[in-house]
């Protein structure tokens, strides 16, 4: 199963920008649809985006449409999340994963990275 380690969170004031990573162990990276998710203090983990192995297809939560963008490197096994426009409520640990280990409850979430928006 892949390894990941999430990476690029900080603290930035709101509007700003900030680019997560995700660095995947392992040959099987590639091999996969990969997605970032965020839990919130006091919420229920979610989907933020999603991106097919290929990186042809991609999802966004209609909350950070238009705002991020998911890409990834299958040369390097690295996920990334660039994130614009960051508002508070974007505050929040980002995780990333395959989706299908998510819905079949064998995900494994790590430390997360730390995203806190200022006002």
């Amino acid at each position: 199963q892949v390894q990941l380690v999430e990476s690029g969170g900080g603290l930035v004031q709101a509007g700003g920008s900030l680019r997560l990573s995700c660095a995947a162990s392992g040959r099987s990276f590639s091999s996969y649809d990969m997605g970032w998710y965020r839990q919130a203090p006091g919420k229920e983990r979610e989907r933020v985006a999603e991106i097919s192995l290929s990186g042809v297809r991609t999802y966004y939560a209609d909350s950070v449409k238009g705002r991020f963008t998911i890409t990834r490197d299958n040369a390097k096994n690295t996920l990334y999340l660039q994130m614009n426009s960051l508002k508070l409520e974007d505050t929040a640990i980002y995780y990333c994963n395959p989706p299908e280990l998510v819905r079949l409850g064998r995900a494994y979430w790590g430390q997360g990275t730390q995203v806190t928006v200022s006002s």
